[in-house]
């Protein structure tokens, strides 16, 4: 167990850090958090959690991928396991429940802007299938007892010079 020590009455714990070094002419080095494979039962769990807070909002769970000023950024790839003789793993991504008031959380999907090229592409899809049927997307508002149901949107970009986008259901 590597920690730090708890705060006392006032204060924070310590921070941990855990960290390669920097490199000026080759590449910095990897940091590998994992577990071991098993042969005869499941394989072990990595858990990465935020603390929560009592008085205030609960802490900050970040993951970045690299910068490169000269290069293209570093890619993040978050992939559910392969079955190799039944079903590939599930990849759920959802806020929480809200509480006695309030609203829950807002998922937002997006790519970035661009000042001299195209902006990155947003695509949401299942996989093919060659024995069976492709998969369902579903997009779907949640119900409301009071008041309106919520919108489903969908809009094309606009431009100043030309036509604005297609927006193609087929």
């Amino acid at each position: 167990t590597i920690r730090s020590a708890n705060a006392g009455a006032a204060g924070v714990s310590g921070m941990l850090v855990f960290s390669s070094g920097t490199a000026v002419t080759g590449n910095s080095g990897n940091i590998l958090i994992g577990t071991g494979a098993a042969t005869t039962g499941r394989g072990g769990l990595v858990a990465i959690s935020a603390g929560s807070g009592t008085s205030g909002v609960g802490g900050l769970v970040s993951i970045l991928s690299g910068r490169s000023t000269v290069h293209t950024g570093g890619a993040l790839s978050i992939e559910s396991g392969e079955g190799t003789a039944t079903s590939s793993g599930m990849v759920l991504i959802r806020t929480a429940n809200a509480g006695a008031a309030g609203t829950s959380g807002k998922l937002v999907f997006s790519s970035g802007t661009s000042k001299t090229g195209n902006t990155g592409s947003v695509m949401l899809g299942s996989g093919a299938a060659t024995g069976g049927r492709g998969g369902l997307v579903g997009i779907a508002v949640g119900s409301a007892n009071s008041g309106a149901g919520g919108m489903v949107y969908l809009r094309s970009g606009d431009t100043t010079d030309g036509a604005g986008g297609e927006l193609l259901l087929s």
